[in-house]
C-alpha cells in the first residue's frame, strides 16, 4: 500500500471531510480512501485526439496514407 500526504487543504474542506465522515460512520482517512476509490472508478478512458478523428472521417472516402488530392 501507498501513502499520500495532501498538503495545504483548506480548514473548511476539512471540516466537511469530517462531517461527512461521521455521517458514513468512517474515520476522516477512511473517508478520503473511499472518495479516492469512487473516483477512480468513475475514471473515463481517454478520448481520441483529433488526428484520430480526421483519419476515421477520410476513411469512410476512400482515401488512404500517401494518395495525394487533385482537384
Amino acid at each position: 500500500m501507498v501513502q499520500v500526504l495532501v498538503r495545504n487543504l483548506e480548514d473548511q474542506v476539512k471540516a466537511k471531510l469530517e462531517r461527512r465522515a461521521k455521517r458514513h460512520g468512517r474515520s476522516m482517512e477512511e473517508e478520503i480512501r473511499e472518495i479516492l476509490r469512487d473516483a477512480a472508478k468513475k475514471e473515463v478512458p481517454s478520448r481520441k485526439g483529433l488526428g484520430t478523428k480526421i483519419a476515421r472521417l477520410f476513411r469512410r472516402s476512400g482515401l488512404t496514407a500517401g494518395e495525394e488530392i487533385t482537384e
